[in-house]
């Protein structure tokens, strides 16, 4: 009886054991989910950069009274009533396991002018909100690091 026992105790580990483990490593749709809420909290609304941090150096005010809208294909515009600004925006899977979510990467890209060309990057995520993106981007030449802030407008 005890054997018996025993051997049913040992089965019951062993089909617990199997079934607790898991294949996450393999598995990525968790970041597919985020890069899909991401880009929708994104193309919800408008935004404006709250802190941008150069280096240790703070240009925030470079963006002062631009609104930026993250549209469908892509599109970023940035205006202010006096000028308007189009780049492009994306969120990739950087596949670096370096990122705080899930391995994306949130891409800009402006051609100009020069306070917009210093967003141009692959910005990691931080922190994602309904109101709020925090990014940041370490240099791979100088090794400044670099701070970015959406919230909604």
């Amino acid at each position: 009886m005890k054997t018996l026992f025993f051997k049913s105790l040992l089965v019951f580990v062993l089909i617990f054991t199997v079934s607790s483990c898991s294949n996450d490593d393999d598995d990525n749709s968790n970041s597919d989910t985020n890069q899909t809420n991401i880009e929708n909290t994104l193309r919800a609304g408008t935004w404006r950069v709250t802190k941008f941090i150069d280096s240790g150096d703070d240009e925030t005010n470079n963006f002062s009274g631009y609104v930026f809208i993250f549209g469908s294909s892509n599109s970023l515009v940035a205006e202010n009533g006096n000028a308007t600004h189009n780049g492009f925006w994306s969120i990739t899977d950087s596949n670096s396991n370096d990122d705080s979510i899930d391995d994306l990467d949130f891409n800009i890209s402006f051609a100009s002018p020069q306070d917009f060309e210093e967003l141009t990057e692959d910005w990691d995520i931080i922190l994602r909100t309904d109101t709020k993106i925090e990014l940041i981007h370490i240099s791979g030449g100088n090794g400044g690091t670099d701070y970015l802030t959406f919230e909604k407008n």
